[in-house]
């Protein structure tokens, strides 16, 4: 695809040398050369040349407003004036077909990241794409190009693939192309502004977007700080709490003079004797109850 670029670029250049010398029915010739040649889907740089555009007012006008279609309009376009126009070769036919495509592509693309519920938000624009893809149904192509059937609509689609015009995938089961990447197409002057505005309003929006992460990471600053001012508190209150602790446990300790681990040994466990004295209890009272069972047995 890269080398067929170079290709392509290369012989556009070629055709832009050639119209600089050319003039009248020589330049009307070059036009629909340029329409047939392969590869080139862009005519802005040829449109801009004072050459051409003096064909406007000349007798070659027609061959204009066929370049200006091609740069410009559809194959929808071409059939409402065919009668003023010159005829097509079945090559530029295809093309023209293939920057339909292109234009439909857009326009479904601009619809889906215009949808108003989700203005400006990255998370929501990811979902708009996912949600809306650029689909064209079967049907508005074959209506739009004028093909007979479905097997035209994708041989030219696998033409417009291969010429890498677009990239996508053909939908048999839901008879529709899923339009992953498509060129851009030449633009007009009066559309300059209308693109200006919406550069503009896209930044507006990215400033937003910006100034809202920025807020979220101050948030997420103060709350780290505000958490480790208490990490280090309660470490603090803990510390001072052993300390108080042991200072307690050692004045204890030396009242009483004996060693302060040894102190508080003594006060987690019981005396030795203690466990002894309750299990005689135990045991006495386990006796009584069975002299009191031998008095009441021989009382009977």
């Amino acid at each position: 695809m890269a080398a067929e670029g170079k290709v392509t670029g290369q012989s556009q250049e070629q055709f832009l040398l050639l119209a600089k010398a050319a003039r009248g029915a020589a330049l009307a010739s070059l036009i629909h050369q340029v329409l047939e040649a392969p590869g080139i889907y862009v005519f802005g740089e040829l449109l801009d040349m004072p050459a051409v555009r003096e064909l406007a007012d000349s007798e070659f006008s027609p061959v204009f407003r066929l370049l200006t279609i091609f740069a410009y309009g559809t194959y929808a376009d071409y059939l409402a004036e065919a009668a003023n126009l010159p005829p097509l070769t079945e090559a530029q036919k295809n093309k023209l077909r293939h920057l339909s495509v292109v234009t439909l592509a857009a326009k479904i693309k601009v619809v889906a990241l215009l949808f108003p519920k989700f203005s400006f938000r990255w998370d929501c624009l990811l979902l708009v794409t996912a949600v809306f893809p650029q689909c064209i149904p079967y049907s508005v192509l074959l209506e739009q190009l004028q093909l007979k059937n479905v097997r035209q609509l994708e041989d030219l689609v696998i033409e417009a693939v291969y010429a890498d015009v677009l990239r996508g995938s053909l939908d048999q089961r839901n008879q529709r192309l899923e339009v992953d990447y498509s060129i851009g197409r030449d633009i007009r002057r009066e559309e300059l502004s209308t693109i200006t505005r919406t550069l503009q309003e896209w930044c507006q929006g990215c400033e937003v977007v910006l100034s809202g992460i920025e807020e979220q990471v101050s948030r997420a600053n103060q709350h780290k700080e505000q958490q480790l001012a208490l990490k280090q508190q309660i470490e603090s209150e803990v510390a001072n709490l052993k300390k108080t602790i042991k200072v307690t446990t050692a004045a204890a300790a030396a009242a009483t003079s004996q060693d302060p681990e040894q102190h508080l040994t003594e006060l987690r466990e019981p005396a030795p004797g203690t466990n002894q004295r309750q299990a005689s209890k135990k045991t006495s009272k386990a006796k009584g109850l069975r002299g009191s069972a031998k008095i009441w047995s021989k009382s009977n």
